[in-house]
């Protein structure tokens, strides 16, 4: 199990956005992964409250998603702004 999942009781899906109301959390899932590099990038990389995001874009992304992003960013082609 990932370090910060310590015992099955420990996970746990996104808690509800009143800005993402419906069924379809497509966008929540990207505006999760853009704020976790933001918050990331602004308070750096050892700022505790950022993992809110990551925890929540791993929830509700699917990892293809996740790992094609991440491809992009390392390559510099990503479309969000980070």
């Amino acid at each position: 199990m990932p370090e910060m999942i310590k015992s099955p009781s420990d996970i746990k899906t996104a808690p509800f956005d009143p800005r993402f109301p419906n069924q379809n959390q497509t966008r929540h899932c990207y505006q999760s992964y853009l704020d976790f590099h933001r918050c990331q990038k602004v308070r750096g990389e050892n700022y505790e409250p950022c993992n809110y995001f990551m925890r929540v874009y791993k929830s509700l992304c699917p990892n293809e998603w996740v790992d094609k992003w991440d491809t992009q960013r390392s390559e510099g082609t990503f479309p969000g702004r980070i």
